[in-house]
């Protein structure tokens, strides 16, 4: 079935809990900003809204709300490369800790010991940022090539059932690239670009395990994640009823934010634990394939590029 503890990961979870508090003050913060941001862009176009007729003000309401929300959206989007190095990156460091069983030290906090491992991998977010763009880059391209190895196989109806394989996979990628990372960390290399190569090889190697646990943790994962987009759906509404004009519109929009962030802060991290222990359990005893090297050096410039910079940073 799957190759991964479910009750390992709750444990590594709860083990990392001063991140876990992290990422909900984080993620939920983003929740408050897009309600405040919005609500006030709202309230400011329904004062505009006055100088005219209803119509007017209606049309005024929901452009000043927008402008808010993309305003927030856009801030947010800015905050990526800060966010990956501080909290995922570093969340991530901590699980591979415990993962390996090395304890944490007892003198110093769990995010700040994070936060000097990653700082030792990466010597700056924009670097991290780098290699993570890249590695999202090959593994679309493996996955490209397990589908088109599957377009092959004399199957009927196998159009139909490739087009909802690729929509699953490129869901199911998502939960791999931060094991990529956890792959470059555990290494403690320093030319992570060169752990980033290696580790993409490895998990070419072993792609159909690791996308078949992916597979299972995407059903997971999405599953709750529209649970609590449905039981948010009604508060969400009624918190939106106050912003000027009942803008009440919006409460679909909002619950789908606040599941994203409960995904973000609480199931995601489940997920990444979950296939970093698969991961690092398929792979143990094993080397990169020069074959496969080969065969991703062909398939993807992402990964030459990966390559290049490796070449680099060893000479440098």
């Amino acid at each position: 079935m799957w190759n991964f503890s479910i009750s390992r990961s709750l444990g590594l979870m709860a083990r990392t809990a001063p991140f876990i508090a992290l990422r909900i003050a984080i993620y939920f913060g983003m929740v408050i900003a897009y309600v405040l941001v919005t609500s006030t862009g709202a309230g400011i176009g329904w004062g505009i809204g006055g100088l005219g007729d209803e119509n007017f003000r209606a049309n005024s309401i929901f452009i000043g709300g927008l402008l808010g929300f993309c305003m927030t959206a856009g801030a947010l989007y800015l905050m990526r490369e800060y966010i990956l190095y501080v909290v995922k990156a570093g969340h991530i460091a901590v699980l591979v800790e415990l993962l390996d069983g090395r304890p944490l030290p007892d003198n110093q906090g769990q995010i700040q010991y994070a936060r000097g491992i990653v700082a030792n991998r990466f010597a700056e977010a924009s670097v991290l940022f780098a290699v993570d763009q890249l590695i999202k880059g090959v593994l679309t391209a493996i996955t490209g090539l397990v589908q088109g190895i599957a377009a092959f196989l004399p199957l009927p109806g196998l159009d139909q059932l490739m087009s909802l394989i690729r929509a699953f996979l490129r869901i199911a990628v998502g939960f791999i690239d931060e094991v990529m990372l956890a792959y470059i960390i555990r290494t403690r290399s320093p030319n992570p670009w060169q752990s980033a190569q290696s580790a993409l090889v490895l998990y070419g190697q072993n792609a159909g395990t690791m996308l078949r646990n992916a597979a299972f943790l995407t059903v997971i994962v999405y599953g709750l994640s529209i649970a609590v987009f449905l039981v948010m759906l009604a508060p969400a509404a009624a918190l939106l009823y106050w912003i000027p004009g009942g803008w009440t519109s919006g409460g679909f929009l909002l619950a789908l934010i606040f599941a994203w962030a409960v995904k973000a802060a609480l199931i995601e991290p489940f997920a990444i634990t979950c296939m970093m222990q698969v991961f690092f359990r398929t792979i143990e005893g094993q080397s990169p394939n020069p074959e496969w090297e080969a065969k991703l050096s062909q398939l993807s410039g992402k990964f030459r590029k990966l390559k290049e910079n490796a070449g680099l940073a060893a000479a440098a």
